[in-house]
């Protein structure tokens, strides 16, 4: 596992490094103009429906949801950059004959600020947070009996400083922070005894009862580095690349945590648009189950590759 993430860091890095031609012909140097505070927000509905009558190669009648919602405050002047934004997603499925299911939930919110000693310098002096978690419960489908997930069970924060380099920082950034503190909470009961990700485990008796219980909350001290790059592909089509690795000093240095995402957004108008994207992680503190000898009871495997993908035509709305 540990040859794969090289590989994939070196990939996304010569990625990054091998585009700045393209990003900046068109780049216009601006023009000072004082200390400037800048808010967006943005509202987004995707919406896909298949319906099925009479056909014969058969099907499921399904409809997908997936509401986003957006907000940015950013601050610039000469030294300083102070960039935040909250972030809420929330998707749900509904196919023939099963259940509603969830596909996507997340709660984030990011705060990066920067400091340059001098004007015309592309390095900053830099802090990062980055919280992030989930609003509803999760479930091993089409068990919805016992819950795998629930909000701030998991939650991470991330909090550190470090260098961070941007000719155009707002289009493409380079982060190193050589200490960064990683916290893991877990604040449910059941999930926090039975040591989901990444927290220790209750210890029980013989007879299986509780003698200390499970902690809640993971710290770990460790370096990150991010990469993030944006460009316009063609007209109306703009691409965005985020990458972050993360590896803890303690507890099995060298052994990356990856998150990477790549999102296509292609803008049909001022309100219709379409989304691609690929979402990427790995983090060997979330361990997969595997079904044991027992019946009814699962053994702890290793951490595996997670990926999602998700496509969407629908509606946007900047205010």
């Amino acid at each position: 596992m540990k040859y794969i993430l090289l590989f994939l860091v070196c990939l996304f890095f010569n990625f990054s490094y091998a585009q700045p031609d393209s990003l900046y012909i068109k780049e216009k140097k601006p023009i000072y103009t004082g200390p400037q505070w800048t808010q967006k927000n943005k509202a987004s509905f995707d919406l896909s429906e298949v319906a099925f009558v009479n056909w014969n190669s058969g099907g499921s009648n399904s409809i997908s949801g997936l509401l986003g919602l957006k907000s940015k405050l950013d601050y610039k002047d000469k030294f300083f950059v102070w960039k935040n934004n909250v972030e809420v997603r929330y998707g749900v499925n509904k196919q023939e004959a099963r259940e509603l299911r969830k596909t996507d939930d997340l709660f984030e919110v990011n705060s990066n600020m920067g400091y340059k000693p001098d004007s015309l310098s592309n390095w900053f002096y830099s802090a990062r947070l980055n919280f992030r978690t989930q609003l509803t419960n999760g479930y091993n489908y089409p068990n919805k009996e016992v819950p795998i997930s629930r909000l701030l069970a998991p939650g991470y924060l991330f909090f550190g400083g470090g260098m961070e380099y941007g000719k155009n920082i707002d289009e493409l950034s380079f982060y190193f922070s050589p200490l960064t503190l990683k916290a893991t909470f877990v604040l449910d009961e059941d999930l926090a005894n039975v040591g989901s990700f990444g927290v220790t485990p209750a210890v029980l008796d013989t007879n299986g009862n509780i003698i200390i219980p499970g902690e809640q909350i993971r710290t770990e001290f460790g370096v990150l580095v991010t990469n993030s790059y944006e460009m316009e592909l063609a007209e109306n089509i703009i691409v965005k690349n985020q990458v972050s690795l993360y590896s803890d000093y303690i507890n099995n240095f060298g052994n990356l945590d990856l998150d990477w995402r790549i999102d296509f957004d292609f803008k049909v108008n001022s309100f219709v648009r379409a989304t691609l994207g690929s979402h990427l992680r790995y983090d060997d503190d979330v361990k997969t189950q595997t079904p044991s000898d027992i019946e009814g009871e699962f053994d702890v495997a290793g951490a595996k590759v997670q990926w999602k993908q998700f496509l969407g035509v629908g509606f946007a709305v900047d205010f």
